[in-house]
């Protein structure tokens, strides 16, 4: 990941090194476990700096304003989040023509396209951005590539927040590649003016599959600048990789409509894992899943509050998995700076 990165209020992101893997493994290869039941918790996991400044700016957007505020489509891709934020008076809109004129309006942490940024500012609408640093690092290398009339390929989910915004940027220069599959369709103007991006929550093995096939077809295809999926992301994946192959269950904590956190199930189904399912809750979890099982894994997506993650594991231990040990593949301290309006609290 490059070492620039915007409004951040710390340049220390993450280290890629192994510091406690944690794991008893078997003596012999392919030995089967037969310890205690015991829960592998990956660490890093939850709330990434881009998350954590999403949710603290509508917080403090409250503090300062008062309710009601309205917030373009979730804040974050977390349904305890939105609903939390919902009963203390946040407005979750589709659209800006769902605010009423002149009211505060939060874009989510996703990012939106030039054309909301117009129609809000037709309606007269207060605005604060909330959109991840990372994210918008994306959006300027559309626009930088866009100058450069390079012909963009964009790796992500079509109808995806995060793509429709980036892709708005440039619509006349953006082709979005909705995987591997999708790659047999894209037509360009010049081969040696090419180059591909991607969103920020894929999954970094398929993400490169998708690059694979691109660059079979267009053999000049440019990287981007840096890498455009995130730190936390790719470490949420590490983190599962190192722990999946020991684990008979890996459950996910997270919602259906987080890129990151659908991930990480399949990462984990990929890397090993004998079954794992994605929860948002506690209470979502099967107990004919623990059947048989004796390790289960635990991680979240990167818009998962902790509370959480502690919800499932003390309902793990009150079925015998009490023997919790983590599997720490990388640190992180990036912190992202609040936007501008909001970085005194003092009420208005």
């Amino acid at each position: 990941m490059s070492s620039a990165l915007p409004v951040s209020s710390s340049s220390t992101t993450s280290s890629a090194i192994p510091l406690e893997l944690g794991i008893a493994r078997p003596a012999v290869t392919g030995e089967v476990y037969d310890g205690p039941l015991r829960v592998l918790l990956a660490e890093p996991r939850g709330y990434c700096a881009g998350v954590d400044r999403a949710v603290e700016t509508v917080e403090k957007a409250l503090e300062k304003h008062g309710a009601p505020i309205y917030v373009r489509k979730e804040i974050v891709h977390n349904r305890h989040v939105v609903e939390t934020l919902s009963d203390q008076g946040v407005i979750f809109v589709d659209e800006t023509d769902e605010v009423p004129d002149g009211a505060l309006l939060v874009f989510s942490a996703h990012g939106v396209s030039p054309a909301v940024h117009e129609s809000a500012a037709a309606k007269n609408l207060r605005t604060i951005d909330a959109t991840c640093p990372l994210v918008t690092k994306v959006h300027q290398e559309a626009k930088r590539f866009a100058r450069d009339d390079f012909d963009i390929l964009l790796i992500g989910h079509e109808g995806h927040e995060e793509v429709e915004g980036t892709a708005g940027e440039a619509p006349d220069h953006v082709q979005v590649v909705d995987g591997p599959d999708s790659v047999d369709a894209v037509t360009v103007r010049d081969e040696n003016r090419v180059i591909w991006l991607s969103q920020t929550t894929l999954s970094v093995d398929e993400t490169m599959t998708t690059v694979a096939r691109l660059r079979e077809k267009f053999p000049n295809l440019q990287d981007p600048p840096s890498d455009d999926i995130c730190y936390a992301t790719q470490n949420r994946q590490v983190a599962v990789k190192a722990m999946a192959p020991e684990c008979d269950l890996v459950i996910v904590v997270g919602s259906t409509n987080s890129s990151n956190s659908v991930r990480l199930v399949e990462v984990a189904l990929a890397a090993g894992a004998r079954a794992s399912y994605l929860v948002d809750y506690a209470k979502n979890i099967d107990l004919a899943w623990l059947e048989g099982v004796r390790t289960v894994g635990i991680t979240s997506g990167a818009s998962v509050p902790e509370v959480l993650v502690r919800g499932v594991l003390d309902l793990l231990e009150t079925h015998g998995f009490g023997d919790v040990k983590s599997v720490t593949t990388a640190n992180e301290t990036l912190v992202f700076a609040l936007p501008r309006e909001l970085r005194t609290t003092s009420r208005v």
